[in-house]
């Protein structure tokens, strides 16, 4: 497996997985036109010599390097919220008290905001289902661990080009609806501020067209108590699908702070950039190519996931074997590996240590001794 930057080449693939991921996947909306501009936009914004956040959208697809055919697809936008407002609920409580009757009132409301413009998100993570199944992950080991390397890539990317992202990173996790569509909250809210299906309105929103939002939101408190039942339970909540996405992030130092999404109430979290872990716990190294791959032997109870630096050519895959030199910064690999990241003898490469599932997490840097060690990627 293989993670690269989209091309040109993949709008039919990243067209089947719009169709596949259904209503409230706001990012991929099944619209062809919408995704070939997508696509540029990517392409574009891997070719810029980008020296601070700009609005640059960076668009991965996971790569079966056997067969060619894309997995999934992960994403990153630079910087939200400037071309288009990026609306939200702000999800909080208002006490109300009168001293003269000694009494006091607890009132939950949601008001509209922009609060996270300007902000890095990361986004559009999506493994195919037929590649989540057990019997394709059970052909090699290491295929398990495809919709982690869709979700951690991107912070291999943003540890080692920072300067292209904000201090705040988010993302927006999607909310509760059911097989046909229908989200809870949006029910109540079409009946009373948008006669739209949720279908049409999120194709709007991931469209880029959010000026409805608001002319025909509420622009006021909205005091959830107003709100049916149905509606109310679902604040703050994920789609079941989204619920192991959600747990990675919660891993990786992410938290939610109030804000949900206006359509489907769906919440965002959000975390430092500089204080995710998989960022502070990645580790830069120089590449060395191993003279006998046999040298290369595993061990048990870790993983890496390892990309190259670069921007335009960036790759990035879990090896199967490796060995790291902690005292030389160096990381050695065969030829094999090295060839498939686009990574030559003496070139810089970042790489993370992953805990195999069922072992405790490991440190990030690796407590070894200055001699040759060996580090499994499984």
């Amino acid at each position: 497996m293989i993670i690269r930057p989209i091309t040109d080449q993949d709008l039919e693939a990243l067209y089947q997985i719009a169709v596949e991921s259904g209503p409230g996947f706001m990012s991929l909306p099944n619209d062809r036109d919408f995704l070939k501009r997508k696509i540029r936009r990517s392409v574009d914004s891997f070719t810029r010599a980008a020296t601070e956040p700009g609005g640059e959208s960076y668009l991965f697809v996971l790569e079966d390097s056997e067969t060619g055919d894309v997995m999934g697809t992960t994403g990153i936008e630079s910087s939200v919220g400037l071309r288009q407002p990026l609306y939200h609920f702000q999800h909080s409580r208002q006490t109300y008290r009168s001293r003269d009757l000694n009494i006091s009132n607890h009132v939950e409301m949601l008001n509209l905001c922009s609060h996270y413009t300007g902000c890095t998100e990361i986004c559009t993570l999506y493994l195919r289902p037929q590649y989540r199944q057990k019997d394709y992950a059970q052909q090699e080991q290491h295929r398990q661990y495809a919709g982690k390397l869709l979700s951690k890539v991107r912070f291999l990317f943003m540890a080692q080009h920072p300067e292209r992202f904000a201090e705040t990173v988010i993302a927006e996790m999607r909310g509760v609806s059911d097989e046909a569509g229908r989200s809870p909250f949006w029910d109540w809210m079409r009946q009373h501020f948008l006669d739209m299906d949720f279908a049409t309105v999120t194709l709007l929103a991931g469209s880029g067209n959010s000026d409805f939002i608001a002319e025909l939101m509420p622009r006021y408190p909205l005091h959830t108590h107003l709100l049916s039942p149905a509606a109310q339970s679902v604040i703050g909540e994920v789609h079941d699908k989204t619920r192991p996405a959600l747990k990675l992030l919660q891993n990786e130092g992410f938290v939610h702070r109030g804000y949900v999404d206006p359509f489907d109430a769906g919440p965002t979290v959000e975390a430092k950039l500089t204080e995710i872990r998989s960022i502070a716990g990645s580790t830069p190294c120089r590449i060395e190519l191993a003279d006998d791959d046999q040298q290369l032997e595993q061990v048990s109870d870790s993983l890496i996931m390892l990309a190259n630096t670069s921007v335009k050519r960036f790759r990035a895959g879990i090896a199967d074997k490796a060995l790291y030199h902690p005292a030389d910064g160096v990381l050695e690999i065969s030829h094999a590996l090295a060839e498939s990241l686009q990574l030559r003898q003496g070139e810089s490469a970042r790489f993370l240590q992953l805990p195999l599932s069922g072992t405790p997490a490991m440190d990030a840097v690796f407590a070894v001794p200055a001699d040759k060690e060996q580090i499994h990627a499984r």
